[in-house]
């Protein structure tokens, strides 16, 4: 991860220098690898690099382009770069470096706002347009990268973590009462636009906006999920969509692998997390079949108290894979040593102490690898979790298809009865 911020002077003034290295140092910690600042009369910009792709110099922010009239901060991946570059090389432009910032800035110039639509991949970046006088802003599709703004007196504040943005007198300085509410009745966090500290914003998922020198003049969506209607699979077809589901999940896998440094994988022994341990064993062994050096490390959270331990599953995936496994074991009395940091470094309340786990196994990770894949969202993509077999009965009983409807629902209380009580 890298670390942006910035702030755009509106109504003529001038950026405020001090207030962009502050916010660069509440920043340092996700960019180890280096940092830079561009400050132009109202624009200020702010970079914390975190090297993945081109290690070079070439790939250090703010980057500009060729004639010095866009500057882009950028922290996340366009995994389909290389595809990208090859395309826009062919329509003439020309690249300095290897990067997928580099990628970004010619794209824009290429495609203006639509170049949103041809990346794939996790970003959220700022890029500063010098002939038009804007700040186009955007955050990918599942919002898997953060972006925060304000804006307080003159100043439009943008920053990768609220904290950074505090940095300025005028911003957080109070709770949302609102959304705490929300929080504490409910559990609820990240439903909205909204965060905790009243007058701090998130730029929603698959959302970008356009800041000019007297606001924000254009907000808007570039993607939007869409679901499929059908209730059941066309007879005979689990075999067909099962192996096209494999290729996509192996195609995401090989993208994901593309990277100037080591990756490593959290392996936590559940579905996810062991499916995608597999998935890059075997795209690893196809590119360099028999180097040491390119065993995969996976880590893990192990627990004392068999209840909550899964080492048993990870252990399977282990023995299987022959990967290399770094564990960790999180327990009560090594929370309260980390209780503090932790709550720093989230800025914002969180529901569950599982995120101690994973900040357990991220702590562990960074002295191996620079990157790590990680297994989230199958269940909320292939409905795995049991709530949503209601929601599918449900649409059973509209379309009137109502004997399965019945044999959906005592299959469910039959073998998730326990879900119920």
């Amino acid at each position: 991860m890298c670390g942006i911020a910035g702030q755009l002077q509106l109504s003529g003034g001038t950026a405020d220098r001090d207030l962009i290295l502050r916010m660069s140092d509440l920043l340092k910690h996700r960019g180890p690898d280096g940092d830079g600042t561009y400050i132009d009369g109202t624009i200020g910009l702010a970079h914390r690099r975190l090297a993945i792709i081109d290690l070079s110099e070439e790939g250090r922010q703010p980057m500009t382009n060729e004639d010095g009239t866009l500057w882009l901060v950028f922290n996340g991946e366009i995994y389909n770069y290389r595809e990208l570059m090859e395309e826009l090389i062919a329509h003439g432009h020309q690249f300095r470096s290897k990067t997928d910032s580099e990628v970004i800035l010619h794209a824009y110039e290429e495609w203006g706002t639509g170049c949103l639509q041809r990346f794939n991949g996790m970003w959220a970046f700022a890029l500063w347009d010098g002939r038009r006088r804007e700040l186009f802003c955007a955050r990918d599709r599942l919002g898997i990268k953060p972006f925060y703004y304000a804006r307080t007196g003159d100043s439009f504040l943008f920053a990768s973590e609220i904290k950074a943005l505090r940095a300025h007198p005028g911003v957080g300085r109070h709770p949302n009462e609102k959304m705490v509410s929300a929080f504490l009745a409910w559990g609820l966090a990240d439903h909205t636009d909204q965060t905790m500290f009243d007058g701090v914003l998130q730029l929603l998922p698959a959302h970008y906006m356009i800041i000019g020198e007297n606001g924000i003049v254009e907000h808007a969506a570039f993607w939007e999920v869409t679901f499929n209607p059908v209730l059941n699979s066309e007879p005979g077809s689990d075999e067909r969509l099962a192996a096209e589901f494999l290729e996509l999940l192996e195609d995401a896998v090989d993208l994901h692998l593309r990277s100037d440094v080591p990756v490593g994988t959290c392996l936590s022994g559940g579905l996810d997390s062991s499916t995608l341990t597999a998935l890059i064993n075997r795209a690893i062994r196809r590119k360099t079949p028999v180097k040491e050096s390119s065993r995969q490390n996976t880590f893990s959270a192990c627990f004392e108290d068999k209840r909550f331990d899964e080492s048993d599953y990870i252990d399977t995936v282990v023995t299987s894979s022959d990967v290399r496994s770094h564990r960790v074991y999180p327990d009560t009395g090594s929370i309260w040593a980390d209780l503090e940091h932790l709550l720093y470094i989230n800025d914002e309340p969180f529901a569950a102490l599982t995120l101690y786990s994973q900040y357990c196994v991220m702590r562990l990770a960074r002295d191996e690898v620079k990157v790590v894949l990680d297994g989230q969202g199958a269940d909320e993509l292939l409905a795995g979790y049991i709530a949503y077999q209601f929601c599918h009965i449900r649409d059973l009983i509209r379309e009137f298809h109502l004997l399965q409807a019945a044999c959906e629902t005592l299959g469910t209380l039959r073998h998730h009865s326990d879900f119920l009580s």
